[in-house]
């Protein structure tokens, strides 16, 4: 049985998701700039800069960035696994 695109998007957001709150709960127990807290709780930076439009009345800003750590990625890896075994 094949999976929508959508199916698979949604799961690999939810896992990245579950990923990246657990590693903010294991930085709380983790003491403050050892090596394990910047293995599990910092993030790499994708993404282009933010685009500031700065008329006189308005000023709009756009843009994203995406933001992975390990947890993150050990998380989209285990959503995926658990893709495979759902019908």
């Amino acid at each position: 049985m094949r999976k929508s695109l959508g199916t698979v998007a949604l799961t690999l957001f939810l896992g990245v998701l579950i990923g990246a709150v657990i590693s903010q709960v294991i930085g709380l127990f983790l003491p403050a700039e050892s090596t394990a807290e910047k293995l599990f709780v910092d993030y790499v930076e994708y993404g282009p800069k933010n685009i500031e439009l700065n008329l006189v009345v308005l000023k709009v800003s756009f843009g994203f960035q995406l933001r992975f750590n390990l947890m993150s990625v050990i998380g989209a890896f285990v959503a995926s696994q658990m893709l495979r075994w759902y019908r």
